[in-house]
């Protein structure tokens, strides 16, 4: 597992964002039983390229926490179903995930907002992230239930508390 990170924001290399999302999604990976050379490509960057990002792809304008482009569909049909998983790419070349994006103002505010440490909160939003590469997704309620027990039980193999209670 290999996480490219881009830093656009400096205040990311403070947060050690690159070593939070290598945890966080071999975390994920790990947990879900995917033992191939999987990459994610990752940018940290502000709140004006995040909003770019999101007009562009999501037509909202605004900034948000963490956006994510899966490298291809694997959602599952069945509301509450697990996704099928990815193939393990070519020998020596790792299986393309997707990219995400985290932005560090609304990151940051929303972790004082709940009392949780930055680190802690953006650790949550990696692995939220990298399960929607997986193709788990939250629109369906059986969908929903199902990130969010996957969430929980990743996070607590991290030291992170429930970011749900």
């Amino acid at each position: 597992m290999h996480v490219e990170t881009i830093i656009e924001d400096d205040r990311w290399t403070g947060a050690a964002l690159s070593e939070a999302a290598q945890s966080a999604c071999a975390a994920t990976l790990s947990h879900l039983g995917l033992e191939g050379d999987y990459e994610i490509s990752l940018l940290g960057c502000d709140d004006a390229r995040i909003a770019v990002l999101n007009a562009d792809f999501r037509d909202k304008p605004t900034p948000t926490n963490v956006l994510s482009w899966p490298s291809e569909e694997r959602g599952a049909e069945g509301d509450g179903d697990m996704p099928e998983p990815p193939g393990a790419g070519l020998t020596g070349m790792p299986e393309e995930l997707g990219d995400i994006a985290v932005a560090y103002e609304t990151c940051a505010r929303e972790a004082e907002e709940l009392g949780k440490p930055l680190a802690d909160h953006v650790t949550h939003l990696l692995v939220h992230g990298c399960l929607h590469l997986l193709g788990f997704d939250h629109i369906r309620p059986g969908d929903a239930a199902l990130m969010e027990r996957l969430e929980v039980e990743i996070l607590a193999t991290l030291g992170v508390a429930d970011p749900y209670e």
